[in-house]
């Protein structure tokens, strides 16, 4: 079985899979939204993580009526956040001496860091 990153799907098997026309992957990457692997005879290959991000991309443009500048904010977005959800995690997994109903601040570069246990109601 292939992992996850591993691109492996021609262009025609995306297109075909996600009923849409070749030429939208190729906007889509000239745009920035995808960026699929080159074999060295330059064919695109795909992989599962590509396919999944393509769907959100199809979801924010078909259902949602997002344009394409917007669709880019909102990917760069979502990256962001996962990974600062990633950092967060990192924190408290050094930081288990921490008192649950406590905050911690870590100031790092230009931005602050701030846990801050929510209470459960």
């Amino acid at each position: 079985m292939y992992g996850y990153d591993e691109p492996v799907y021609l262009i025609s098997v995306v297109a075909k899979l996600m009923n849409i026309h070749p030429q939208t992957l190729r906007q889509y990457e000239r745009e920035g939204l995808l960026k699929p692997s080159r074999t060295e005879g330059r064919m695109r290959l795909y992989s599962q993580r590509d396919i999944d991000k393509l769907k959100v991309i199809l979801t924010l443009a078909r259902d949602m009526g997002v344009n394409l500048a917007g669709i880019d904010i909102i990917l760069q977005l979502k990256e962001e956040i996962e990974r600062l959800q990633k950092e967060i995690d990192e924190l408290r997994k050094n930081q288990p001496s921490i008192p649950k109903n406590r905050s911690v601040v870590v100031k790092k570069n230009n931005y602050q860091i701030i846990l801050v246990e929510s209470e459960k109601s």
